[in-house]
């Protein structure tokens, strides 16, 4: 995996961990099961028939809870403590297979600094936007958002894998879209 693949990965599923984490598992790792891609030394244990069971199993029960508004609001806050931990390893463990030169703990640092600043930033977004949704009293809102989510995030990790560069400048846009959106977000929270 080259520089760019590989920090693509790292920021993709960092991103992508943060709206929706145990998607972000079963897509990696099947992806590297099926010889789509090849997942760094240090993610491997995402291709685990074990972890992607479990891990498929907590996508169907969030698939369902998130249709539900007040549901949906309560595994945000629960997985705020998740989420936000599992893009900063993701990221971390992407960087594993890459030498910047700055030494390899120090690189580990970085990469879960900002790992889990992504992820914090894709999550609080969803989050302060269902909390927005879920005032509106007819469901049809929360069960889109729900699945413009998981399209968004399989979209994200296809582009991941097979356009690096095009995933790039479409993160680029969701931080620009993220400085613009969080202090209307704001207000509702």
């Amino acid at each position: 995996m080259g520089v760019i693949e590989t920090l693509a990965l790292g920021m993709g599923g960092a991103w992508a961990s943060g709206i929706n984490l145990y998607g972000t598992v079963v897509v990696l790792g099947m992806m590297d099961n099926f010889g789509l891609i090849t997942l760094p030394p240090d993610l491997q244990i995402l291709t685990s028939w074990w972890v992607l069971s479990f891990a498929v199993l907590f996508y169907l029960i969030e698939f369902v809870a998130d249709k539900i508004p007040f549901v949906a609001s309560l595994w945000d806050a629960i997985h705020t403590f998740i989420r936000i931990p599992a893009g900063a390893l993701l990221a971390a463990g992407a960087m594993s297979g890459l030498d910047a030169g700055m030494g390899e703990d120090v690189q580990t640092v970085i990469a879960l600094l900002i790992g889990g600043t992504v992820a914090a930033g894709s999550h609080f977004t969803k989050a302060g936007s269902r909390a927005a949704i879920n005032t509106s009293p007819e469901p049809v809102t929360n069960t889109i958002a729900s699945v413009t989510e998981d399209v968004a995030v399989f979209g994200a990790l296809y582009t991941v894998a097979f356009h690096p560069v095009v995933f790039f400048v479409l993160f680029a846009v969701f931080v620009l879209l993220l400085i613009w959106l969080v202090p209307k977000i704001w207000r509702f929270i």
